[in-house]
């Protein structure tokens, strides 16, 4: 996968266990045991959900558990570049000259989504990019082998049992081949990385060939991960990010995800759109501050919702998004001139000094996470510094 690990994947497992990702307490107990025997139990839910016996044979008959699967679900890395370090690498010009002609060859296509789903090609493009490179990089795991794994280890059996039940829905319709399939090693599959229960509930045929196969159809991909990013939440019609530039003197503390204001608000402040447009002075909208006030700005939308659903890494989402209205004809972001950040080491010295005071900073690991960004602003408040979110040599001097 091109998504940073932290992704594990978020969006899909959100939406798993919205679609119910339960298992009975009796299937859950099969974890971790003999294979076997957890095999026949994963075959008798299979059966009583009315699959039929070829396509359970087919999916289990050959199963096997991957140790690589395990060591990356317990490897998974973390993410501690910089929005500017890490924007500029993703959102880079072969990028956006490989997604604009993306959507010049399917532009009938995303007219389609778009008008079904209310979901724009830009942010359908970016979502595209961000995932798999447009499809270079969809993982080599075998995606059976991968849930099985996954499934029968006891960490979490209550999310990817029902995806492999799942995918034994997906051989019976005939979308996969369970012996050659391959993708993510959390059992993502496609283009756009989704997981089969996902894939059963959003899945759109857009080639009309009566199959959803997103491994190897741009037509199919486009059309269900529009469909899936409308059943995230997305409003046609409403923005998701928009880039501003911002005055010397504004409320800080009042900055950052969930902010309490109305993007009519920020304006009256002296917060001014780089493109001008104000027509959506009536949605409420936060304004971030990836690298603090003196670097890139953003009001964010309710729409920012769906990124938040797909991954929790808060320079991850902001960079997705942005990528998306880059697609959408905006310009570069200004990189401004951010204060000088903290090192690795530096961090956790911060979140250390944040949680002896009583912050709920969660791990101490480096990461400027929404829990220590929150803390940050508190304590800058209090300081009678500006409550920016961003993390400073200063900061750390005056703790």
């Amino acid at each position: 996968m091109i998504a940073p690990a932290c992704r594990l994947p978020a969006l899909a497992l959100a939406t798993a266990m919205a679609l119910g990702g339960w298992i009975a307490p009796a299937a859950a107990a099969e974890c971790d045991g003999d294979l076997k025997t957890f095999l026949d139990g994963v075959a008798a839910e299979a059966r009583a959900a009315g699959s039929s016996e070829e396509a359970i044979a087919r999916v289990l008959g050959n199963a096997r558990i991957d140790n690589k699967v395990l060591a990356m679900d317990r490897a998974q890395g973390v993410f501690k570049q910089t929005f500017l370090e890490f924007s500029k690498r993703t959102v880079s010009q072969p990028r956006l000259d490989i997604g604009r002609a993306k959507m010049k060859e399917f532009a009938e296509v995303f007219a389609r989504a778009e008008e079904q789903y209310g979901v724009p090609p830009g942010v359908i493009t970016a979502f595209w990019a961000m995932e798999t490179d447009f499809g270079a990089v969809q993982g080599n795991f075998n995606t059976r082998n991968a849930l099985v794994t996954l499934a029968h280890d006891c960490r979490r059996p209550e999310l990817f049992r029902p995806e492999l039940l799942a995918l034994i829905k997906m051989t019976e319709h005939g979308d996969v081949d369970p012996d050659t399939n391959t993708g993510a090693w959390a059992g993502e599959i496609g283009q756009v990385q989704m997981l089969p229960k996902d894939i059963i509930a959003y899945g759109v045929d857009g080639d009309g060939d009566g199959h959803v196969r997103l491994k190897e159809s741009g037509p199919d991909v486009i059309m269900s991960a529009a469909h899936f990013i409308q059943n995230l939440g997305f409003k046609r019609g409403e923005p998701w990010i928009q880039e501003v530039s911002v005055p010397e003197n504004l409320p800080w503390e009042k900055s950052g995800l969930g902010g309490p204001l109305k993007a009519s608000d920020w304006f009256a402040l002296g917060v001014q759109p780089r493109d001008g447009n104000t027509g959506f002075g009536n949605l409420a909208a936060s304004l971030v501050l990836p690298q603090g006030r003196k670097g890139p700005a953003f009001l964010t939308y309710p729409n920012f919702g769906i990124y938040l659903e797909w991954n929790q890494s808060f320079i991850y989402t902001t960079s997705a998004a942005y990528f998306a209205t880059r697609l959408s004809g905006a310009e570069p972001y200004n990189k401004g001139n951010p204060e000088q950040g903290l090192s690795n080491d530096e961090m956790k010295q911060l979140q250390a000094k944040l949680q002896a005071k009583g912050y709920d900073v969660g791990k101490i690991d480096g990461i400027l996470g929404s829990g220590t960004r929150v803390a940050i602003q508190k304590e800058q408040q209090r300081l009678g510094m500006p409550a920016d979110g961003w993390a400073t040599p200063a900061l750390l001097n005056a703790l």
